[in-house]
């Protein structure tokens, strides 16, 4: 017995869909779902930041800390002057669009401003070779709205227990 179908039918939540030969595929109907601008531009970035060399990252981070303005270009400016102390083993360069330093490759901590995605604050954050380990619970990114000593020292601390 042969089955005939029509050609396309609308299927539950504006999917088209389409069997040719026993195969079906789907596609969004009108729904303008997609990647913002903010988010097409970090991947871009990334894009541009997988093509440059080991000797671009202090340039990289120092040019999209010129970028910043106000308190993240204070923030940005001094932690990058606290992890290049703490942490000279560390390469600077830029992850999506962001300071960030690295090890062997691998970043282990980067600064996301809160003007990049228009936050409340700006954060510090932490990838998984950072070696913040702490029982089976631990925080990996920390939100910064100034920098006192005491947030200063709490920084130079997680950096250098980071690439410990």
């Amino acid at each position: 017995m042969e089955v005939i179908t029509s050609g396309t039918d609308q299927g539950r939540h504006g999917v088209a869909e389409t069997s040719k030969a026993g195969r079906s595929t789907a596609k969004r109907a009108g729904t303008g779902a997609g990647f913002s601008s903010d988010e097409r531009a970090a991947m871009k970035e990334r894009a541009r930041e997988s093509k440059a060399t080991a000797a671009d990252g202090e340039s990289d981070v120092l040019a999209k800390i010129a970028e910043l303005t106000g308190l993240d270009r204070a923030l940005a400016e001094r932690i990058h002057a606290i992890v290049r102390t703490a942490a000279p083993e560390l390469a600077p360069r830029t992850y999506y669009g962001m300071p960030a330093y690295a090890r062997g490759g691998k970043v282990v901590c980067f600064f996301q401003p809160a003007q990049k995605f228009k936050s409340r604050y700006a954060t510090l954050g932490f990838q998984d070779s950072a070696h913040l380990d702490d029982g089976a619970m631990w925080p990996t990114t920390f939100a910064l709205t100034e920098l006192t000593p005491a947030v200063e020292d709490r920084i130079t601390a997680l950096v250098r227990q980071a690439v410990s």
